[in-house]
């Protein structure tokens, strides 16, 4: 009842001077979970592989993909943590002259630490597998750093040329429509087209106005016809732009969609895999103190 106090035997067995925590047999469970862990996930990802097609429409989609991978992780840590907490509570000492709501409490606690223990094994694996991906990439960058800064300079210089062409190729217009040869034309529309979408994206009357004398010396068209087209190829250059742009912000936003989605689902995994550690530890403390020791008697022979 609420409000009354219940007393218990003092234990035989435990006192100040005895822990309640049987690391021997934590560590066991932990290792198990850990080796588990590693078995299946190597297990999954070959099956992953294996279903994977590098051909359009073969093999699993990615969405497919995605949920069969959060599956097998779910299932890794039931069948990993489990086992792992059940020889947590299996393997564990006996303990004695103590109430049933203490043992519980003790096997759920067990399980949860070998659990704890397994996945920080399992982190600090993984943390060192990235770092030594990593220190390989940096001694890769450091090897071609001088090369590349060499190319980025020489990146930027070209940069800096295509921009001040425009204004050059502005600065030798002919409006008298004289005529120029083909990859010289090409390169001049080039170069207008790149400054004007770079910029505000709008293109100015002077460039459309040169724009439509260059396309009407290669076509049979009038310069208001001329200047239509070029209205309609730049409306099409112009719109292709911002579709990749959109593209590219549809693109990013998916990722960080996809990379929340997968946190939260790692951590729900990780939430059933401590649940489950915590619950096969209890029956393996059952079926510990339910063992029944065995004693020989020997006989002395009648002479």
């Amino acid at each position: 009842m609420i409000g009354t106090t219940e007393h218990y035997p003092a234990a035989l067995q435990d006192s100040s001077g005895h822990s309640g925590v049987s690391w021997a047999a934590i560590f066991a469970g932990a290792a198990t979970a850990a080796a588990l862990s590693l078995l299946l996930i190597m297990l999954g990802a070959g099956l992953g592989f294996s279903a994977v097609s590098p051909w359009a429409n073969e093999g699993v989609g990615a969405k497919g993909l995605g949920i069969t991978a959060i599956v097998w992780l779910a299932v890794t840590q039931i069948i990993a943590s489990g086992m792992g907490g059940y020889l947590a509570g299996r393997l564990r000492v006996k303990w004695t002259n103590m109430h049933g709501d203490e043992v519980y409490f003790r096997d759920t606690a067990h399980g949860f630490l070998a659990w704890a223990v397994a996945t920080l094994v399992t982190a600090t694996l993984i943390a060192g597998s990235v770092s030594s991906v990593i220190g390989s990439g940096v001694q890769a960058s450091a090897s071609v750093a001088s090369g590349a800064a060499t190319a980025m300079s020489s990146a930027a210089g070209s940069n800096a040329n295509k921009s001040s062409d425009y204004f050059i190729d502005t600065l030798f217009r002919d409006d008298r429509g004289t005529a120029v040869s083909e990859d010289a034309a090409h390169g001049t529309v080039a170069r207008i087209f790149v400054h004007s979408l770079g910029n505000d994206g709008q293109l100015s009357n002077e460039d459309r106005t040169y724009l439509a004398q260059i396309v009407a010396q290669r076509t049979n068209l009038s310069q208001p016809e001329a200047e239509q087209r070029v209205d309609q190829v730049y409306a099409k250059a112009h719109q292709a732009v911002e579709d990749a742009k959109i593209k590219a912000k549809e693109a990013a936003d998916t990722a960080a969609k996809v990379a929340a989605w997968s946190t939260l689902w790692m951590f729900i995994t990780l939430l059933i895999g401590a649940f489950f550690a915590s619950l096969c530890a209890t029956f393996g403390g059952r079926r510990r103190d339910a063992v029944t020791y065995l004693t020989h008697t020997t006989t002395t022979p009648l002479v």
